[in-house]
């Protein structure tokens, strides 16, 4: 049986970050497929921000579409994670970090009771309905759409490896992501997934697949620990080789 085949459908630069990511943790795969089933599009405009105290980022694609729109600072600033927080820093804001998921960032705005109005800068499909959790929790929040997630078909190389032989380690990240490698199979590949969080999973269960494994929290670092545990019996069950 030959190797795994590593398949990363995050919009490019994302799956290349993530790729060097493992990368750094000593996991280099030899055949690697970026196939990305969302394509970011600008959408929308900002808000008028006269009173807006403070933001609300839940991915760095939100951020990168406040700069392109010509946000302007602010001194309050709230992350999801650390890659959004990372991206904020980027543009010269100072987020608090929360640990990954809706829950924690709400947990840690409620915690740090800012004044608001706060703004949620967001794409077309989003979930926890944050703005409105909040603003019903007496922290006033609104939203903007600056961006939305367009479906985008596998590519050649993706649909080939998936029709194939030969193990494909797919990490998913969102439940949006889910659905759209779902609504392409089933594949022949034996499919080896893990996934961010138990929604991502739960979007999974009519997909046929050799392994799906859960992230022990929705955060980079539990993927990558999920992702190479993931490999490393993908490689011991389908008979491959040791890892590059």
């Amino acid at each position: 049986m030959p190797d795994p085949i590593l398949l990363l459908t995050r919009p490019d630069r994302a799956s290349r970050g993530f790729l060097e990511a493992l990368a750094s943790d000593g996991l280099r795969p030899g055949a690697v497929v970026i196939s990305p089933l969302i394509e970011i599009v600008p959408e929308g405009a900002l808000p008028d921000m006269a009173g807006i105290a403070g933001l609300i980022f839940t991915s760095a694609h939100g951020v990168e579409a406040y700069q392109r729109a010509g946000g302007p600072h602010r001194p309050s600033c709230f992350a999801v994670g650390s890659a959004t927080a990372e991206a904020a820093r980027a543009i010269g804001l100072h987020p608090a970090t929360a640990e990954g998921d809706a829950e924690a960032l709400i947990a840690l705005i409620q915690a740090t009771s800012p004044e608001g109005p706060l703004l949620h800068l967001r794409g077309r499909h989003a979930r926890g309905d944050i703005a409105a959790r909040l603003t019903e929790g007496g922290i006033e929040t609104r939203e903007a759409v600056l961006y939305d997630q367009r479906r985008a078909g596998l590519s050649a190389e993706a649909q080939a490896a998936l029709g194939g032989t030969a193990p494909v380690v797919a990490p998913l990240f969102s439940p949006r992501t889910a659905d759209l490698l779902a609504a392409s199979g089933p594949f022949a590949a034996p499919l080896y997934v893990a996934a961010m969080s138990g929604a991502v999973a739960e979007r999974l269960k009519g997909l046929p697949r050799a392994e799906l494994v859960t992230a022990a929290q929705p955060n980079g670092t539990a993927m990558r620990k999920a992702l190479a545990d993931l490999w490393a019996r993908a490689q011991a069950l389908e008979g491959g080789g040791p890892g590059q």
